[in-house]
């Protein structure tokens, strides 16, 4: 079994794609986005495919409208939002 069928295997999995952090943290306790490469790959080819199992997100301002705007999440129960600042708050949700 090659090297993407296996992850291929392990991204179908809802025990792995339940929830998922797409942010990287610093030992400083900032959290910084993906590079944009990984976030281009899980918007455009991962996200699609594992939208369904997905019930928890924990993302970062900087990525998050590309996340959240790459699929539907039928059964997003939750979201971790990271370093976002009130503006952007107070323009999301109301």
């Amino acid at each position: 079994m090659g090297i993407n069928t296996q992850l291929d295997n392990i991204l179908r999995d809802p025990i792995f794609t339940s929830h998922l952090t797409l942010m990287r943290s610093s030992s400083n306790g900032l959290f910084h986005p993906l590079v944009d490469i990984m976030i281009d790959r899980f918007c455009s080819q991962i996200l699609p495919q594992i939208h369904h199992n997905i019930k928890w997100l924990n993302l970062e301002s900087l990525s998050m409208e590309r996340v959240l705007l790459a699929s539907d999440y039928p059964n997003l129960y939750g979201l971790g939002l990271y370093q976002i600042n009130y503006d952007t708050i107070l323009r999301l949700f109301s």
